[in-house]
């Protein structure tokens, strides 16, 4: 592969979970801020909330950012244009989780570059309530994603990703064999084997139902975690609800 800075500082990217207690200066966070506004984008359909607790984030991490989807933004500034909002929320849902993901993204290359780690949440909708209370959010913002940030105090390896072949597809998505699968598969599952990932963090999954367990932390590993961990009603069915909450309607159709 072509090596150079950024892109060896992108493929040593690791998920940081316990911080120092430092502080990031305003200057950093602010640039932090403004790299991730550079990222390509549909509208600018995303803002950010922050909360500087080391106390009460996440890993005690110095900085949590939360990414919206934002269409209250907009629709002020149409209404200052005399325009009024027609567009499906399910389209502006989508393209502002691009926006979203895409400013976290650059957020997340920008803190690295100036010696920070960061940690991606994930359950940040299915606390929708709790940040509109937080931080007095209007109608039509919604939570996409949790960020936590600061400087680290681990340095874990880049965990394992699948070959190209699993992932790159030329001209036309292929038919996988059981080969490829089962390749793929003993590729992410023997790198987390070699860092005693799931043995070390004691994070199996427990099973529902009258499936028996037949793993240990020997054994466990990441294809066994992710199935556990979509194949069981582990998450609430209700994330309809909170869009509704935050004033989207993305079942409504003209």
């Amino acid at each position: 592969m072509i090596e150079n800075p950024i892109i060896e500082q992108m493929l040593n990217r690791k998920s940081i979970r316990s911080y120092t207690h430092e502080m990031p200066s305003t200057e950093v966070i602010e640039t932090v801020v403004r790299a991730g506004q550079q990222a390509p984008f549909a509208s600018q359909l995303c803002s950010v909330l922050m909360t500087r607790d080391l106390k009460n984030n996440p890993f005690h991490a110095p900085i949590l950012f939360i990414i919206c989807v934002d269409v209250y933004r907009w629709e002020r500034i149409m209404a200052r244009r005399g325009w009024t909002m027609i567009a499906e929320d399910l389209l502006l849902i989508l393209l502002g989780m691009q926006d979203a993901a895409l400013m976290a993204e650059n957020m997340v290359i920008a803190a690295e570059s100036l010696g920070m780690g960061s940690c991606f949440l994930g359950d940040i909708p299915y606390e929708a309530e709790e940040v509109i209370e937080q931080y007095k959010l209007p109608p039509r913002v919604f939570p996409m994603v949790g960020l936590t940030m600061g400087y680290p105090a681990e340095s874990p390896p880049p965990r394992p990703r699948y070959p190209l072949e699993f992932t790159l597809f030329e001209d036309e998505y292929p038919i996988f064999d059981d080969e490829l699968v089962q390749r793929s598969m003993d590729i992410m599952d023997e790198g987390y084997y070699a860092q005693n990932y799931y043995r070390d963090s004691k994070a199996m999954i427990g099973l529902m139902g009258d499936r028996e367990e037949t793993f240990t932390y020997e054994t466990y590993s990441w294809t066994e975690h992710i199935c556990r961990k979509w194949g069981q009603n582990l998450f609430p069915r209700d994330l309809l609800s909170r869009f509704e909450r935050c004033g989207f309607d993305l079942t409504r159709r003209e």
